[in-house]
């Protein structure tokens, strides 16, 4: 999951990339939601990749414009086996 935070003085340069761009990340990403709270200047991106490193490359090419953090997620039913492990303990 990346999310973002816009520098509020950088925000028309982070509007004119996202136009020239799409905001596409890079091959080997796959970009399966992205969610804008304009107002807040935020938002919320799901990221699927294999290679993380793939994910912090794209984040270097916003970090000029924007606070950004990059968490791993886990589903549902990744999650539940951990959990049901931990409680076993």
């Amino acid at each position: 999951m990346l999310s973002w935070k816009l520098e509020p003085e950088r925000r028309n340069e982070a509007i004119a990339r996202f136009l020239e761009t799409g905001g596409k990340p890079p091959d080997g990403v796959t970009l399966l939601g992205r969610w804008f709270a304009v107002a807040q200047q935020t938002g919320v991106a799901i990221l699927e990749a294999n290679d993380p490193v793939l994910i912090q490359q794209w984040a270097l090419e916003w970090n000029d414009l924007m606070r950004l953090d990059v968490s791993p997620v886990l589903t549902d039913e990744q999650v539940g086996p951990i959990m049901a492990a931990a409680l076993r303990r």
